[in-house]
């Protein structure tokens, strides 16, 4: 799971498009992030709370867990 694109997270498309442009593009490089690393890169809480939603419906956490 670690290794696909974010496109399988079904983000939201500009949200997509913004972790891409932060060469965030498989979901490991997402996973490794702290929700501090994404607010540095300028993600809102919003967002950050989207991604932290779609990890965790795939068994995922930014806290480096695995379910």
């Amino acid at each position: 799971m670690l290794d696909k694109d974010i496109k399988v997270l079904n983000l939201n498309q500009k949200l997509e498009i913004k972790l891409k442009n932060n060469n965030i593009v498989t979901i490991i490089d997402l996973w490794k992030l702290k929700r501090k690393d994404l607010k540095m890169l300028g993600f809102s809480d919003y967002e950050i709370k989207e991604i932290i939603i779609k990890l965790e419906l795939n068994g995922l956490d930014l806290n480096k867990k695995i379910y």
